[in-house]
């Protein structure tokens, strides 16, 4: 059977930032903890502080995990689109330069898995 390649797929994208009403989608991910297999992908507003992002958005997607509660945020390791990232707290998304379709990954030193117990 005879395969033929498309070399010219052309097609608007759906998830384009300005079809999210203001807002951007930004993917979260908790590294060493196998409960959430993959990043979060949430529709956040670029003018959000991270500070609020970590406490009014994130519990409700990793507040079940027993150990979230622990969380001390001054030790967490966090990497930015593949490269090491510190994030001003009280600065916005934006102002930390967090786009559309970023992806934050964050290490919490000494909570890895549940209660202690490894997972990875």
């Amino acid at each position: 059977m005879t395969v033929s390649a498309i070399s010219r797929y052309e097609f608007k994208a759906r998830d384009r930032v300005e079809n999210f009403h203001g807002n951007q989608i930004v993917y979260w991910h908790w590294e060493e903890h196998l409960m959430f297999c993959a990043p979060i992908a949430l529709p956040m507003p670029p003018s959000m502080p991270f500070r609020a992002a970590l406490e009014t958005v994130l519990p409700g997607c990793y507040g079940a995990h027993p150990d979230w509660s622990k969380i001390d945020w001054s030790k967490v390791t966090w990497m930015l689109d593949s490269r090491p990232f510190k994030p001003n707290m009280d600065a916005s998304l934006a102002e930390n330069n967090i786009g559309h379709k970023s992806v934050l990954r964050f290490w919490t030193p000494g909570l890895q898995g549940i209660d202690g117990i490894p997972t990875c």
